[in-house]
């Protein structure tokens, strides 16, 4: 048993945990990152990388199957679930590699094992202990599940389990239409599954502009993709081929596996954390606006954490941001809290949902309704979208006689744009000032432009 002093210690080797790492090692700390599993986390390895990885397998799919319509003769032959995953997890695979590499070349010591608090600011791991100055806690999240709802991991499956499975099902049922369903729903339409995806709430990605909602609805119509908003799930049981779900009411609905997509919780329990003064609130580490928790020189990041007891953006780059706030701000630097409304938020489904700033309704509570105005501009009139055959629109939120508040986004590979409408909302912009920007002809950029010129009373491509 040895007892390792260093500047910073990191339990938790994800999206936030390594940001942390590595920033603090740029700015000259001495770091020990621990991590159970590996380093990367869940975006990289059961999360957002795999996952978009069968979206992209899907959108060659769909292509195969669609070519026709551009003049171009293939064949679809079917969905070869070993080749995906190969592919997949060469994308995770050389990611790995390559953040392994890198976390060493900045001289950040890697702990392997599972970490647990046994002081303020140190942490036992295989009978070793690391103390640090500071103690970052970014132990990330894990699937949830709904109270007597039990996971087999063979019918009855989380999202860990879906991108693992050696076939594709022949039918689905995802409980959940937010984020993950709904991307696990459209990629299994691709590859041919018959979903039914059931929400509980009015929408699907309720999170989102009611409007961006609704063309995802129009759209996963157009695709066949089933769902059943408003409706409360009650039970599920085995068959002999698969499940049978119960919603409340008395309706059932039969497929081969179920998908619990009902969203993630902190992982925060058995580490030591309470016992250490860490306050926990619903499982969550509750920190202020620079992620600083209730114990002295202890920070926490990610999906962990809820500032102020405020629910919280469960997003990988939302952990980047913070890990690079927090080494800066143990550092000494001057750093800004984080405007999280401010931060893009994107589904990758087809097609895809892409948002900034305040929704319509967001703004109207805020502001009034009286002092806010939209517009929307559909991708009909945009020449690049015409030629990817992608509908959806942009619609945008904004004060009267002030800056542009919210951009909603929906349409094939529109999350691409999102960066742009990022600096529109964070830095405040007017309409008129972005309606001078010239965007790239041809290019589906030209829609946030075209939105703007329509916003600041100039429309071009626009029907009156």
């Amino acid at each position: 048993m040895s007892d390792n002093q260093s500047d910073l210690v990191i339990l938790g080797g994800g999206s936030g945990g390594y940001a942390a790492a590595l920033r603090a090692a740029e700015l000259g700390k001495s770091v020990v990152l621990i991590e159970k599993d590996k380093v990367g986390g869940t975006c990289l390895h059961r999360g957002c990388i795999p996952t978009k990885a069968l979206l992209h397998a899907g959108e060659i799919a769909d292509q195969a199957r669609e070519s026709e319509q551009f003049g171009v003769n293939a064949t679809f032959n079917g969905i070869d679930m070993s080749g995906v995953h190969k592919y997949k997890d060469g994308v995770i695979g050389k990611n790995h590699k390559g953040l392994v590499g890198l976390i060493k070349s900045r001289g950040i010591q890697i702990v392997e094992g599972e970490g647990r608090l046994t002081g303020p600011k140190t942490v036992s791991v295989n009978g070793d202990t690391y103390t640090g100055t500071n103690l970052v806690l970014a132990t990330g999240s894990y699937s949830r599940t709904l109270p007597g709802l039990e996971i087999d991991g063979q019918r009855v499956i989380t999202s860990e389990h879906a991108l693992v499975l050696d076939h594709v099902p022949s039918t689905a049922i995802v409980l959940g239409g937010g984020v993950i369903g709904v991307e696990f729903a459209s990629a299994w339409t691709s590859f041919g599954t018959e979903v039914t995806i059931v929400e509980a709430l009015p929408h699907l990605v309720p999170l989102e502009d009611e409007a961006n909602s609704k063309l995802l609805e129009r759209a996963f119509r157009r695709r066949k993709i089933g769902f059943k908003l408003g409706a409360r799930f009650e039970k599920v049981e085995h068959t002999d081929n698969g499940v049978r779900v119960h919603l409340e009411g008395g309706e059932t609905l039969e497929a081969e596996v179920l998908l619990v997509a009902v969203g993630r919780g902190p992982v925060s329990q058995g580490l030591g954390y309470e016992e250490q003064g860490v306050r926990i609130e619903r499982g969550f580490v509750i920190t202020d606006e620079f992620c600083r928790t209730s114990v002295d020189g202890v920070y926490a990041v990610g999906d962990l954490i809820s500032i102020g007891g405020a629910p919280h953006l469960q997003l990988a780059h939302v952990g980047f941001a913070e890990g690079i706030l927090v080494a800066e701000h143990i550092a000494g630097q001057p750093v800004v809290p984080i405007d999280y409304a401010g931060v893009p938020r994107i589904t990758y489904s087809a097609p895809e949902v892409a948002s900034v700033g305040l929704s319509e309704a967001a703004a109207a509570e805020k502001y009034g309704a009286d002092n806010i105005k939209t517009v929307t501009y559909d991708l009909s009139g945009n020449g690049r979208s015409a030629i990817l055959n992608a509908k959806g629109a942009v619609k945008l939120v904004a004060a009267k006689d002030g800056p542009v508040l919210g951009i909603h986004i929906v349409g094939e590979r529109v999350g691409e744009l999102i960066a742009e409408a990022q600096l529109i909302y964070n830095w405040e912009a007017l309409p008129s000032e972005v309606a001078q920007l010239i965007h790239p002809h041809p290019t589906q950029s030209e829609a946030i432009g075209e939105a703007h010129l329509l916003l600041a009373g100039k429309p071009l491509h626009v029907h009156d």
